[in-house]
């Protein structure tokens, strides 16, 4: 049976001697690369099935190197973070991490987020999932598995986390006025109070992302006393 295989990319040596033991010991397979430039140059040769990428590095963070990577890869991330912060952890899923773990970390649950990861990507990767997921709105094109949403003329749209969410959950209930205490769930905000002016600052950067005329929307309407709809007919691809 062909075992996983992870790369380890952490400028601290001790930290890559422990993980790449402790995760081959747990039947995994493990590369490592002491920063980012070295993870590129061992991506050219070796296809890891995960990465396990350190937050803090000098020069190029996990971050930048994660945002590089989601241009032209879709091999799944978990991000290992010394730090605290609800901001960092919040701005390396922005960024296309899938998930992340504190140091100082425990291996089992290191060990159970990595397979949890992977099971959702093979999911996900499933051409049939895949099928499912590609949508087309007025000539527009998302695939809701790689979080991608293209343009008419092909050219690729750049959406935040949040404004993707919101963006899907307006297609998956397209032709119905959406109050924004129903976005909210949907969008899991729902820490954010329901007339927290947030959603209705998202639907804004999202019209000047998708509509041809962002102050007179034909897209997404406001619903006096209601909401938000999303008027487009959506189809599979």
């Amino acid at each position: 049976m062909q075992r996983d295989r992870l790369l380890i990319v952490d400028d601290d040596e001790d930290i890559r001697e422990l993980l790449s033991h402790s995760l081959e010991t747990e039947g995994f397979e493990t590369q490592v690369s002491s920063n980012p430039a070295d993870m590129r140059a061992t991506l050219a040769t070796y296809t890891p099935d995960l990465i396990i990428m350190d937050l803090m590095m000098p020069g190029e963070d996990g971050i930048s190197a994660t945002r590089t990577l989601r241009a032209s890869s879709s091999i799944p991330v978990i991000m290992l973070t010394a730090k605290g912060e609800d901001l960092d952890r919040i701005i390396g899923l922005e960024m296309g991490a899938d998930d992340y773990v504190s140091k100082p970390f425990n291996v089992r649950e290191l060990v159970a987020r990595i397979r949890a990861v992977l099971r959702r990507h093979r999911h996900q990767s499933d051409p049939q999932v895949t099928r499912q997921n590609l949508l087309k709105f007025e000539d527009w094109k998302i695939d809701l598995v790689k979080r991608e949403l293209w343009s008419p003329v092909g050219e690729y749209v750049e959406l935040t986390s949040g404004e993707f969410d919101l963006l899907k959950a307006l297609l998956l209930e397209s032709g119905t006025v959406m109050s924004r205490e129903a976005l909210l769930e949907k969008t899991k905000s729902r820490q954010l109070h329901a007339f927290d002016r947030s959603i209705d600052i998202q639907i804004s950067r999202l019209r000047n992302k998708i509509e041809k005329d962002p102050k007179n929307p034909t897209l997404i309407k406001t619903i006096r006393s209601g909401g938000y709809m999303l008027t487009a007919q959506v189809e599979q691809v």
